[in-house]
């Protein structure tokens, strides 16, 4: 059994239970963090002393945290060869694919365009700001756009771990009001990833919450 900190409604908590989603793994998860606290206290910083989400303990194993970290070790543990290969390069490739995924398009998303976007009051919002933001971003999704063309996924035909780290901010992407390039490649695949119940379940999620 898989025992999950984090609120259902962080964008690297979604990311983590989709993973779970996809693999059938039976959980308990417990809602903490922002307005549902639980992050400040003792025994939250045993099991993660940087108090972030999300923080994953896998039976009586010692608990983790670093999204991608855990994602790892799911793919690793619990996932089939062709969504975390065994062979070495093949793995690369994914792998490269996810970093690639974080460091450009859920880092180049999340802060610098849902926040100024959504988790920040209409009259104090930055146009320029989040126009340069989006552009920043487009510029690497056109990436993707490319890669896409000629597959159905990140990595080939398959469904990896790729696709969870780089699906996982697209439900966000195309629900906010922003402009988007047109990205027909970009859009399908979404709608293949809309097809998916897990991504249903644990991406798709109201974040009216987070509205101010």
């Amino acid at each position: 059994m898989l025992t999950i900190w984090g609120r259902k409604t962080s964008s690297n908590v979604q990311a983590l239970m989709w993973c779970v989603g996809e693999l059938g793994l039976d959980y308990l998860r417990f809602d903490v963090g922002y307005r549902y606290g639980g992050t400040d206290g003792e025994a939250f910083y045993q099991l993660n002393p940087n108090r972030t989400m999300p923080v994953l303990q896998d039976g009586d194993n010692p608990p983790l945290w670093e999204t991608g970290a855990i994602l790892r070790y799911l793919a690793s543990r619990y996932a089939n060869d062709a969504f975390w290969p065994g062979d070495l390069l093949a793995r690369t490739e994914v792998d490269r694919w996810a970093e690639w995924s974080k460091q450009n398009i859920a880092l180049g998303f999340t802060t610098p365009v849902f926040w100024r976007v959504v988790r920040t009051p209409a009259a104090e919002r930055d146009p320029q700001a989040i126009a340069a933001a989006v552009t920043a971003l487009e510029q690497k999704l056109a990436i993707a756009e490319a890669r896409l063309a000629g597959s159905r996924y990140l990595v080939g035909d398959t469904f990896t771990l790729a696709d969870i780290q780089f699906g996982h901010v697209l439900y966000r992407y195309f629900a906010i009001d922003i402009p988007r390039r047109p990205s027909p490649h970009l859009a399908a695949y979404y709608a293949r990833l809309t097809a998916r119940p897990a991504f249903r379940q644990h991406v798709m999620v109201s974040y009216d919450e987070l509205k101010v």
